[in-house]
């Protein structure tokens, strides 16, 4: 991926998207780390918390845009590969707890302690290391969705089918995690982090960097679903997304094509599920309930299926308008909400709130370029506007 190739897939509303998320990545943390508490511009270390779960949230909603928006395969289930991201870096954080937890032991979490495990597990070797930890961020979303593709694309599963194969992954996972014998601490999930890289967890620098790291993958991301969309192979998925059958008669290996961004967007969704974990503190089974899943793909049909920027934007909308009707008297109607803003978008905004806006804005330019064209014509054939007499 070279410079020129991401300077050549950025448009003006990414270059803008791009802008506004660097301010945010870097003046939200000065303000927070550097002005009084108080001040009228000071960002509270509650709200970089929250932020950066939007942020986290934006990363999910791109990976799932890349796979549904341009090559049609609708995921139920990527709240999956967001989980397991997340457990990896909640195994890191707890095997950095130490004697420091409520037993005392060097070596077992707590959670171990009290269900009687008297070693442990296999899977757990190599946690205490942070890249290992972050290898198997992306490892293990990644190969998960290696392998779940290639049986399902071979197969040529696809549409509704598809998504219900996805929705029971994800929903297998959940009942396996929420068992206390499979090593994830069960319902309670993996909770009481203390450090990362040896920075308190709860410390206002670290909630600081978490937040302007978050940024920083989200821009990477971004700038890697642009340079894929943006490219022959962009095209390629377009094509699939459009004509399936016509592209595989063309000879596309139509599969591979699949596999591959499928397995591109798990990454990506296991990276947003890490930078998550240490920013909320606590990772639990029900990350992944397939109603998890389905909201990340409204925050997709909201923000604009297909145009990147209106994904993220769709999660940050989303989740803050989910932040604000929870915390009042409206608490019990979210979800019928939520389903109202589905329901209005898919009718009145069929292309999200971006790709509504992106189709008015061509045909404005189209209207002035149609404009101009017939002026120009006018004025070379020597015709002028008739003036009024004096």
């Amino acid at each position: 991926m070279t410079p020129h190739m991401l300077t050549r897939s950025l448009d003006r509303g990414a270059t803008i998207f791009l802008a506004i998320v660097v301010a945010c990545g870097i003046l939200i943390p000065l303000s927070n780390l550097l002005l009084p508490a108080g001040s009228f511009l000071q960002v509270p270390t509650y709200l970089v918390a929250l932020w950066g779960k939007y942020v986290c949230y934006a990363i999910l909603a791109l990976s799932i845009d890349l796979i549904w928006g341009y090559c049609g395969i609708l995921s139920l289930g990527h709240g999956a590969f967001f989980a397991l991201g997340g457990y990896a870096m909640g195994m890191y954080l707890m095997r950095q707890i130490g004697t420091r937890g409520v037993y005392g032991n060097p070596i077992l979490p707590d959670f171990m302690v009290f269900l009687n495990y008297s070693k442990l597990p296999w899977y757990w070797y190599g946690f205490d290391m942070f890249w290992f930890a972050a290898l198997m961020v992306l490892v293990v979303p990644g190969l998960l969705a290696f392998c779940f593709g290639w049986l399902a694309f071979r197969s040529r599963v696809t549409g509704v089918y598809l998504s219900i194969i996805t929705q029971a992954m994800t929903y297998a996972l959940l009942l396996a995690f929420f068992r206390n014998d499979f090593g994830f601490g069960g319902n309670n999930g993996l909770t009481d982090f203390k450090d990362i890289l040896g920075f308190n967890v709860q410390a206002e620098g670290t909630r600081a960097a978490l937040f302007a790291l978050s940024c920083l993958a989200l821009i990477a991301s971004f700038l890697i679903c642009r340079s894929v969309v943006s490219s022959k192979l962009g095209k390629v998925l377009i094509a699939i997304r459009d004509a399936e059958s016509r592209s595989r008669f063309l000879g596309y290996r139509v599969e591979s094509y699949k596999l591959f961004v499928f397995t591109l967007s798990a990454c990506m969704a296991g990276v947003a599920g890490a930078l998550y974990v240490p920013q909320v503190g606590i990772i639990n089974p029900s990350e992944f309930a397939p109603g998890n899943s389905i909201e990340a793909v409204i925050w997709v049909a909201v923000g604009g299926r297909g145009t990147l920027v209106g994904a993220a934007l769709g999660a940050v909308v989303v989740n803050y308008a989910k932040t604000f009707f929870t915390s009042g008297m409206l608490a019990p109607y979210w979800l019928f909400m939520l389903g109202a803003m589905f329901i209005l978008v898919t009718l009145l905004l069929p292309k999200g709130i971006v790709g509504t806006f992106n189709a008015w804005w061509d045909q404005s330019k189209e209207k002035r370029a149609a404009a101009a064209t017939t002026a120009s014509a006018a004025a070379e054939d020597g015709i002028t506007e008739p003036k009024m007499a004096e």
